[in-house]
């Protein structure tokens, strides 16, 4: 299981993210995604914890709490959608 934290500040760390969420038990990774063509953080994060426990924890401690400014979007992550390689786009031809 992993935790979505979004609205983040850009500047924020992965050791930010790891003591924060060090204080609702183990922090096992964290994962800041960043742009591909610029490199600048997107804005959101993946927190996996020891337990599904401490994260139900954290996530109830976390959502909606003011941090650096802004107010935090804490919540149980969703599996990651299938995407086509084509997108939407129909294949003509000419």
């Amino acid at each position: 299981m992993s935790i979505y934290v979004g609205n983040l500040d850009y500047e924020i760390s992965q050791q930010d993210l790891e003591e924060v969420f060090t204080e609702y038990g183990t922090v096992k990774r964290v994962h800041l995604p960043t742009d591909r063509e610029t490199g600048r953080k997107r804005g959101f994060a993946f927190v996996e914890m020891g337990t599904e426990a401490e994260e139900a924890s954290a996530i109830s401690a976390l959502d909606g709490a003011e941090w650096m400014g802004r107010s935090l979007k804490v919540n149980q992550a969703r599996p990651r959608e299938q995407r086509n390689s084509g997108g939407n786009r129909r294949n003509f031809r000419f």
